[in-house]
């Protein structure tokens, strides 16, 4: 028989299987159902409360950990998925996680998806929960903002706006195998291409045609910094941590995140876990338990102090 964990690598590998430059609809719409499968496979039982609420038209939870401490503080996170699927069935893995490991009640939306919602229209439903969180529950450096993958691009997109506007801004960044580049142009999707369990170049392609809208003809560049939050104004930036596996192909935009962090004097953290993969800590597995440790201790160093 096999085990739970096998099952889901094995989901795991087939949920990005859309490659080339273009994707069906019924593609997609497999696609899609199989990420929010993988969701409510893998998203941890108990020890949590889930409330569900809308901002509009926008469906959102709120995840409540049983042993909630210091309720001034929460978690804002994005969902990865390359901004084309994911809701909050998928969400709910890290979700749960992340509400469990800091005992801060943690935020989740399913914001709009492309192709049929393009940028930047995932981008306007982060800055909503933003809005929602700030005018009626919490101080903006009481909130930590979250994100992987696509969802780490939203997360660093959002405080890239609200800097450029002037507002005030999160207490911290938390972001996994962020998606920081949109050119493709790291060596790691060389080097990382047959051990990377979870993602493909081709994928990869795909996902930034739908949500950009760029044609090789056309004039939208995947390098601009609304796209390729590493091309963007870093300086100024809360405290950022950044966990990535070694055998991931976004692996060097987390690297070269932290290095452009560190020249933006920003404070960074680039946690890097040897045997790990695009997005590790989602997976029901004691690597993950591991990193969720770190990322606790982390947590507690920088809004307590705590060493």
């Amino acid at each position: 028989m096999m085990h739970t964990n096998e099952k889901l690598m094995k989901a795991l590998k087939a949920v990005n299987f859309i490659s080339g430059k273009s994707m069906t609809e019924s593609e997609l719409i497999k696609h899609r159902k199989l990420v929010e499968w993988v969701g409510r496979m893998a998203a941890p039982k108990g020890d949590v409360r889930i409330k569900s609420f809308m901002i509009g038209e926008m469906p959102c939870e709120a995840i409540k950990p049983d042993y909630a401490h210091n309720p001034s503080y929460c978690v804002l996170y994005a969902h990865g998925g390359g901004y084309i699927a994911g809701g909050l069935d998928y969400s709910r893995i890290l979700g749960v996680k992340m509400a469990i490991a800091t005992g801060f009640t943690t935020y989740s939306f399913a914001y709009r998806l492309a192709p049929e919602h393009q940028y930047p229209s995932a981008l306007e439903d982060g800055l909503k929960i933003w809005d929602y969180l700030v005018n009626e529950k919490y101080s903006p450096d009481h909130i930590i903002l979250a994100g992987d993958s696509a969802g780490g691009n939203l997360a660093l997109c959002l405080v890239q706006r609200l800097m450029s506007e002037g507002k005030p801004l999160p207490k911290a960044l938390i972001l996994f195998s962020p998606w920081t580049d949109m050119t493709e142009t790291s060596e790691t999707y060389e080097i990382n291409k047959d051990i990377d369990p979870i993602l493909s170049r081709d994928y990869v392609l795909n996902a930034a045609v739908a949500y950009t809208g760029c044609k090789e003809d056309g004039d939208i560049i995947l390098s601009d910094p609304k796209f390729s939050p590493l091309n963007g104004d870093l300086k100024g930036m809360p405290p950022v941590y950044i966990m990535a596996g070694r055998n991931g192909i976004l692996l060097n935009d987390s690297i070269r995140l932290k290095e452009k962090l560190t020249e933006a004097g920003v404070r960074v953290k680039l946690d890097i876990e040897e045997k790990g993969w695009h997005v590790y800590p989602q997976m029901p597995i004691p690597m993950a338990t591991r990193a969720m440790k770190r990322l606790a201790k982390h947590v507690s160093e920088i809004i307590y102090g705590n060493k």
